[in-house]
């Protein structure tokens, strides 16, 4: 094997050395030192090419995400971000002309000149795919909203009230319902905010997409309290009020999303969240009355039986009912891409202390605050990860590397967890029995401590809490004695409502 010569350095009286061509390798040694000695400024440096090396040479290869999607995506799996896309497909443009046409037919505003010094509030449109319990599409949702947050307090709003029913009360209706066998049934409202007057002047500029062609230039005066105004929920439960209120119903003192019935032997509870209904009593011949006469008033639909109640799965067993979350689980495992994450026996490990300044602040904050959000939902029917959600969601404002593996770690747990849930037995005692508990200076940042309890109804857990106390407590007995105090403020308000049903 023969090696191609090196290049010398060649010395011309009249300038610096130069390289003498090379076949070979671009970076070459002189054999010999030359004699004269010449200074390195004038000296020209040999070319050096440099081939970078590849990841795949290190055999360094970067992880593939997999995406589910094909070279022709599924259109009807997309939901879209403007009605210029929504228009391409026809069952969105379904969706856009159902809901204009409920709009016009509650005669939720009439045309008019724009006023001049008055706010006009914007609006948008928002496309949502409804899906089932197993995650197939339900139906196509298009819904015209305003933009609430242009309006201006004491001028196109003043009051506002949203009817959400407490968690704690919906465990007791359907404990109830249990132990009495009562028939139960779930109604959701069409439209539900377009059933409310409004009581202020607001005007909002015509639909995107939807212009009147002969009064482009028109804006909407605004009759009915729209999606998105302010108080357009209160508006929609003073009407939902009124009329129950006239039936005989009387509102709950302690929860003002619960409705109760008495008279002639007949017992009723009715709740509301929002526009989703939910139904029991002890006479189902009152029942169909009252819907029948609900649904004249206002569009609804009756659904039976609740299956899928408020994003919570009712899962009728021969022991009773278990309330379950797995599709929000299973929902969130896939939006953080936590779906092949290796399942995790606890939510948090007991050595783990967690602290402010723990290791490298986190590359993605706002990532950590979404997977908070999105746990704190299922503290709803998850007890066993109130405590970790609680000790994390202490982090948010400046959340490390360390503490993002600590959340990842609930989420894996929840993922060899997913079908848990609580189960609600039929029971003759209403019995209250409560549990409580606190550490003392738990917290190595500020020394403050943790209360935590948990109360059941006969055999049902309806109510539980972890969380920080707001005073350092200068003993063990006095952490305790304050979770007692907060414990006691719990029992002392379902003593109330209980007292009322």
């Amino acid at each position: 094997m023969t090696h191609p010569p090196t290049s010398q350095p060649v010395i011309d009286e009249e300038g610096p050395a130069a390289s003498a061509p090379s076949s070979g390798n671009a970076l070459t040694t002189p054999q010999s030192t030359p004699n004269i000695l010449v200074p390195t400024n004038q000296i020209a440096a040999p070319a050096i090419q440099i081939r970078p090396v590849t990841r795949s040479q290190n055999n360094i290869f970067k992880p593939k995400r997999l995406f589910q999607v094909t070279k022709y995506p599924l259109v009807e799996n997309v939901e879209p971000s403007t009605i210029k896309e929504a228009m391409k497909h026809e069952h969105w443009r379904k969706a856009i002309n159902a809901e204009f046409e409920a709009l016009l037919k509650n005669g939720t505003w009439s045309l008019v000149p724009p006023p001049k010094d008055t706010n006009i509030v914007g609006c948008k449109w928002l496309f949502r795919i409804k899906r089932n319990v197993d995650g197939s599409i339900s139906r196509y949702k298009a819904r015209l909203v305003a933009k609430g947050f242009t309006q201006s307090y004491g001028v196109d709003f003043h009051e506002t009230f949203a009817p959400v029913v407490r968690p704690q009360t919906i465990k007791i209706i359907l404990s109830l319902a249990l132990g009495n066998k009562w028939q139960m049934h779930q109604l959701d409202v069409n439209n539900a905010f377009l059933q409310g007057d409004l009581k202020e002047q607001v005007y909002m500029t015509q639909p995107p997409g939807l212009k009147d062609s002969q009064h482009p230039h028109y804006v909407c005066k605004l009759h009915k309290a729209i999606y998105g105004l302010r108080q357009a929920p209160r508006a929609w439960h003073e009407a939902l009020k009124s009329f129950t209120l006239a039936y005989g119903f009387q509102c709950s003192k302690s929860d003002p999303s619960l409705f109760i019935y008495y008279a002639s032997g007949v017992i009723s509870y009715f709740l509301v969240y929002v526009d989703d209904l939910l139904i029991t009593g002890n006479n189902n011949k009152f029942l169909t009355q009252f819907i029948t006469s609900l649904s004249q008033k206002f569009s609804l639909k009756n659904m039976g039986a609740p299956h899928y109640f408020l994003g919570i799965e009712l899962i009728p067993t021969p022991s009773g009912m278990i309330l379950s979350q797995h599709k929000h689980i299973r929902d969130v495992l896939q939006r953080f891409d936590m779906e092949g994450a290796k399942p995790a026996p606890t939510p948090l490990s007991a050595t783990a202390t967690l602290k402010l300044h723990d290791g490298t602040p986190s590359t993605d904050a706002t990532a950590y605050r979404k997977i908070i959000g999105a746990l704190q939902y299922l503290n709803l029917t998850r007890p066993d990860i109130s405590f970790s959600i609680n000790k994390l969601a202490q982090f948010m404002h400046k959340p490390t590397a360390q503490h993002l593996q600590h959340l990842k770690r609930i989420l894996r747990y929840l993922k060899s967890t997913i079908n848990h849930g609580i189960l609600l037995q039929p029971s003759s005692t209403c019995n209250l029995v409560a549990y409580s508990d606190a550490d003392w200076g738990g917290n190595v940042d500020d020394r403050t401590s943790t209360s935590a309890y948990i109360i059941f109804l006969g055999p049902n857990p309806i109510s539980w809490l972890s969380k920080k106390q707001r005073t350092v407590a200068r003993s063990s007995t006095e952490a305790e004695y304050r979770a007692v105090a907060t414990t006691t403020s719990e029992i002392m308000w379902l003593v109330n409502l209980l007292s009322e049903l």
